[in-house]
């Protein structure tokens, strides 16, 4: 899940990181569709040489998204994940590794908040159900329309989690997936391709920084391999500057906040459920074709750049006149080590620190006055200098207090200005508001300043008559209302007073708000925190140290699972809230190290550890019963029902969910009874795997691994590093192996079989260390740092300044161009009867839809599109409007002088663009245009063929027919 609202926090202090992806479209010829030849040199000029994937990141939104309809079934899902895998491999295009990795069984500091999440989604699940029962019910009740309800198998996406038949499918899909795209597609030819699924395990972001740790560690790792990792967690950052690579970027998908979603019980746009009124959809379009029809953006990618963070990070971190000679990789370290206490996936952030409320900034200001006292930096190879760290608590602990009392003053402050927004908004709809009758036809009033005439009149009785008789239907239905209310609105002089008139839940000025025992604003503070939260008191010391001490060995805990891997399998905080800053006192002794040799659960006792009893259909019959049975031992882990304590919090998804902890030593005696009820496939799914390796004909190792199957070698065989760009590791058979020369079985009935096998397959081990080995975090020996990109003015640069994204790696990119056929595409569709002296194109700024990103033209036009509208430059898909272009942006191709089309009519654009390309006669491309097109008629000539214009990389499609010609 990561760091809420660190990536926003983040991509705003450091906008730079921010990099929008370059995407090259297939194409479409004769209804043929031709892929992209990821062959060539990648688009956004950069060249990759590991593509990792966090598969669960790709998992969820495929198969159940939340801005298109979801895929129907099972099948379905699976080809829609290969296709955005696609996808992702043509943005980015590795020329050496791709790995992916699925989440396997976690380790138990995870699984508290997995489980958290299941037993929420659950819950709220149950809820929405009910809620559209009921609501379903008073709309019928009051006469309201709704579409019959659609009986439809709800798609559970906690089968999302290892040990179940849809993790086991996804795995067997993947590798045919694998070997199709090695035996077929150019692009995949040299590349080696790692699979770890869901039987192996650890997290999927944390196998392959496992993986990048060990292969740095090897003599012949290449240091300045580049490396791109694709995950929507804002914990990859962390995870990557943790590496020390110095060519590291983050692909994740943009985010684009208030997405418009249908009503859950009608279907349509516009409003919630809790809002719907049940009203029948009305009619769009002669045949109803644009009904409710919202134009399906499609997602797009930006790039993290953590080499420019790094730029930031230099110089926010660097500090003079220190005791100790000042290092930024450790100073680095520092930095990931302080964003835990804002919160992570494994402890609860400290309740002084909350990072929309700028904690980041706030421990960083601390840190670098305080460590000049601490006589060295914080951490050290993943490994944490308590007594240091405790400086940085007490500094954070004497301003706690000041912090509280400033959020409650921030709180009521946004209070105040939303209820005098809302205040505003209704007078201003009362001021919109006209009569209650207002006439129509000859005696309308009209706006002053309109240029139509006013009409003559005609059969002014006849119009008298109809505004009397449509006045007297008003007050006559408005008086049958009031008797039907029992005489509650006798006008407007018995509501002049205002009392005894209830208003309106949506023009009251206050909202609801949740109680809160605390008060962090009020003195007592800590009194009432551990009483309410922790039901002791304050003055129990012994209390208090033993959640420092557990939060402690939290800390320390995270900073080794980040820098060299899983600690212990089995250690968790065993709280729900964390303790004050001020309380970190005398810490140094309170951690010495974790118990050694732990081991995962097995998948079906994680299944077991983190499902509500509603999902328990993807459990055996008996395991499943331990969640339901009143005589179960362990019936108290899965609660029916459980408390949300929002913990200051507005909405429910920000509360603590008050769950039980799983007690590892009761739920493994319970399962002892049951173990043997499992079939031989649950035994094979509750087993630990391994990963996979898979390579085509064309790369060096292939012949290596293909002997391995020749002599059935059994043992770990070391690769080659020669042959596998230093990549090393142990090589073992694999026992249902995908071999050259065989045909490989279609999991999917939707996809064929694969005659023509290229591909083989082998079992993958990381290189081994010995135990106490420490991985050192530095820059390699040979690293090169990148080009620096930030200038001077990048670092002023605040939020309010304008921002333009920038496409590809590329700062100097052309962004936008318009050539000839652009030019004659606008002519034929602006407005000629426009004002020439105002501009027709440079002013007006687009459709809403297309700010907001909501239009996507259709696919077979997507190439014509960017080569015709933007030249030889990729589209430019990401303008700010109305905000005009640099002019250094708008160059043209043949010419260095820019033109500004804010400042510039259409038509003396054309006559620019016109001189600087050599035109011959003078007067804008149109008057030309038609001059000649009047010759042709006057002559009686044939009119000219219309044949699509080539821009020299691809067609343009001809323009639509102008207003004054029958091209036809």
């Amino acid at each position: 899940m990561g760091v809420p609202a660190f990536f926003r926090w983040l991509s705003r202090k450091y906008p730079s990181i921010i990099v929008h992806c370059v995407e090259e479209k297939a194409k479409e010829c004769n209804g043929v569709r031709i892929p992209v030849d990821t062959t060539k040199p990648n688009p956004n000029e950069v060249e990759f040489d590991n593509l990792y994937l966090d598969m669960n990141g790709i998992i969820h939104p495929c198969t159940h998204p939340e801005d298109k309809p979801a895929p129907k079934n099972e099948d379905e899902m699976m080809v829609a994940i290969f296709e955005y895998i696609d996808r992702l491999f043509n943005i980015v295009r590795p020329r050496r590794v791709l790995y992916m990795a699925i989440d396997g069984v976690a380790p138990r500091a995870k699984m508290n908040q997995q489980r958290s999440r299941r037993f929420r989604a659950s819950k709220e699940g149950v809820e929405l159900t009910e809620s559209k029962e009921r609501m379903r019910e008073e709309i019928i009740q009051r006469g309201g329309y709704l579409p019959p309800e659609e009986i439809k198998e709800r798609f559970d996406s906690n089968c999302i989690t290892p040990g179940t038949e849809f993790m086991d499918n996804l795995a067997q899909c993947l590798r045919y997936y694998v070997a199709e795209r090695l035996s077929n597609d150019p692009g995949w030819k040299n590349i080696v391709v790692f699979l770890s699924d869901a039987s192996v395990p650890g997290e999927g972001e944390h196998k392959i920084m496992d993986f990048i740790r060990r292969q740095r560690a090897q003599p012949n790792h290449d240091p300045n391999t580049h490396h791109c990792l694709c995950g929507a967690d804002a914990d990859l950052i962390m995870l990557g500057l943790a590496t020390h690579e110095p060519n590291f970027t983050i692909i994740r998908e943009e985010f684009k906040p208030n997405k418009p979603r249908p009503c859950a019980l009608c279907g349509q746009m516009g409003h919630d459920i809790k809002d719907c009124q049940g009203v029948a959809r009305e009619k769009k379009g002669e045949n109803d074709e644009f009904a409710d029809s919202m134009p399906v953006s499609e997602q797009e990618f930006i790039f993290i750049r953590l080499c420019v963070l790094r730029e930031y990070l230099a110089r926010e971190l660097t500090m003079a006149s220190l005791p100790f000679p000042f290092e930024f990789e450790r100073s680095i370290d520092d930095w990931v080590f302080m964003c835990f206490f804002v919160g992570n996936d494994f402890l609860p952030h400290l309740p002084s620190l909350e990072i929309r409320e700028g904690a980041i900034d706030r421990l960083v200001g601390i840190y670098k006055d305080v460590v000049h006292k601490t006589g060295g930096y914080l951490t050290e190879d993943g490994y944490v200098k308590l007594e240091r760290v405790e400086m940085i608590m007490q500094a954070v602990g004497v301003a706690e207090d000041n912090i509280f009392k400033k959020r409650k003053e921030d709180d009521e402050g946004f209070k105040r200005r939303n209820k005098e927004k809302r205040r505003r908004i209704r007078q201003q709809e009362q001021q919109r508001q006209g009569p209650a009758y207002m006439t129509t036809g000859q005696f309308a009033p009209h706006a002053l300043g309109r240029r139509d005439r006013p009409e003559p009149v005609q059969n002014a009785r006849q119009q008298a008559f109809d505004m009397r008789t449509h006045h007297n239907q008003d007050a006559a239905q408005s008086l049958k209302a009031m008797m039907k209310n029992g005489n509650n609105s006798a006008g407007p002089s018995s509501q002049s007073d205002g009392r005894g008139v209830k208003r309106k839940a949506e023009d009251s000025d206050s909202e609801p708000e949740p109680e809160d025992n605390v008060r962090l604003w009020e003195d007592g503070w800590k009194q009432r925190y551990y009483k309410t939260k922790f039901d002791v008191d304050v003055n129990d010391a012994d209390f208090r140290k033993k959640v420092v001490k557990s939060y402690v060995e939290g800390l320390c805990w995270v900073l080794r699972y980040y820098y060299q891997g899983c600690a212990s399998w089995k250690w968790y905080f065993p709280f729900h809230y964390a303790p004050f800053a001020s309380d970190f006192k005398d810490i140094k002794g309170l951690f010495t190290d974790f118990e050694k040799d732990t081991k995962p659960f097995k998948p079906l006792e994680q299944l077991m550890s983190v499902f509500p009893a509603a999902s328990g259909n993807f459990l055996p019959t008996t395991w499943r019963n331990l969640m339901v049975s009143p005589e179960s031992s362990i019936i108290d882990f899965y609660p029916d029902d459980f408390a949300i304590d929002l913990n200051g919090k507005k909405y429910a998804w920000q509360g603590v969910a008050l769950l039980p902890f799983v007690d590892e030593r009761r739920l493994r005696a319970a399962l002892q009874d049951v173990y043997c009820d499992l079939t031989p496939e649950e035994v094979r799914r509750n087993g630990l795997g391994s990963d996979l390796l898979f390579l085509g004909r064309s790369h060096k190792l292939f012949d290596f691994i293909h002997e391995l199957y020749q002599a059935e070698s059994h043992g770990g065989t070391e690769i080659p590093a020669e042959l596998c760009h230093g990549i090393q590791g142990a090589l073992n058979l694999d026992d249902i192996p995908i071999l050259p020369d065989k045909p490989v079985r279609s999991p999917i009935p939707l996809l064929r079989d694969i005659s023509h096998n290229s591909a083989i397959g082998v079992k993958f081990k990381d290189p081994s260390y010995a135990d106490g080995f420490v991985f050192k975090a530095v820059l390699l020996s040979g690293a090169k740092i990148p080009t620096k990109v930030l200038k001077p003015g990048d670092w002023e640069r605040g939020q309010r300044q304008p921002w333009r994204p920038q496409l590809g790696f590329n700062p100097n990119r052309q962004q936008a161009h318009l050539n000839q056929s652009a030019f004659r595409a606008l002519s034929h569709n602006m407005n000629r009867n426009q004002n020439p002296g105002h501009g027709q194109y440079s002013n007006t700024p687009p459709p809403g839809n297309y700010s907001q990103g909501h239009y996507r033209g259709g696919q077979s036009n997507t190439h014509s599109r960017q080569h015709g509208l933007m030249g030889a430059a990729p589209a430019f898909q990401r303008q700010q409007f109305p905000r005009p272009l640099q002019p250094q942006q708008q160059q043209f191709r043949g010419g260095a002088q820019g033109w500004d089309r804010a400042m510039q009519s259409q038509q003396g654009a054309y006559q620019q663009n016109q001189s600087r390309r050599g035109a011959g006669p003078s007067g804008s491309y149109q008057q030309r245009f038609d001059q000649q097109r009047d010759n042709w008629h006057n002559r009686g000539a044939p009119q000219p063929p219309r044949q699509p214009y080539s821009s020299g990389r691809g067609g343009f499609p001809l323009p639509p027919p102008s207003r004054r010609y029958d091209w036809n």
